[in-house]
């Protein structure tokens, strides 16, 4: 897979390709879930409720800014040059993602949540999540785990598969389908 496109010779070495075992996505039960929301600081809860009320990825919850809020239709808007599939998402917010959203009304003038004055967040999965997470036997569970878990949930209150797959912005239903 490394040949030289000006040098028409075959030395290049053959480099074996190696296959991943597939590994099921991780998630949490609602239990687990409202166990960790009790042990983590306002920032943090409230980022992962948010997460877990709309399947939104990280990236979308920290960089979520108040002008792609719309508080009235309970809706937010993720434009394509920030989704993961490059395709704009709308995402309806429930009662408990309106709730978080109304705790840090008027924090921060641009981006929905903060920590010390700094927006938009980039790191959530830091030492005191794992640290966190491994108090209550939940090692390995990570902020993309939040969206597994959404899904998770949203199966088991049987959403249909497609309308699951345009709420997470999953460009083909193999994804919902794990």
């Amino acid at each position: 897979r490394c040949v030289d496109p000006w040098k028409l010779t075959d030395t290049c070495p053959k480099v074996p390709m190696f296959r991943l075992p597939k590994v099921e996505p991780r998630w949490v039960t609602r239990e687990q879930a409202h166990v960790l929301l009790g042990r983590f600081p306002p920032h943090t809860r409230d980022m992962m409720l948010f997460a877990l009320a709309t399947g939104l990825r990280r990236s979308n919850v920290t960089g979520m800014e108040w002008t792609r809020i719309d508080m009235r239709r309970a809706t937010a808007y993720v434009p394509g040059n920030e989704a993961k599939g490059r395709q704009a998402i709308t995402v309806p917010l429930n009662a408990d993602a309106l709730a978080v959203l109304e705790r840090w009304k008027g924090q921060h003038a641009r981006y929905v949540f903060q920590f010390r004055q700094r927006a938009p967040i980039y790191q959530v999965t830091t030492r005191m999540w794992r640290r966190v997470c491994a108090e209550v036997g939940l090692q390995g569970v990570t902020f993309h785990t939040m969206r597994h878990s959404w899904a998770s949930w949203q199966i088991q209150s049987e959403t249909p598969l497609k309308m699951l797959q345009e709420l997470g912005g999953w460009a083909t239903l193999e994804m919902p389908l794990r």
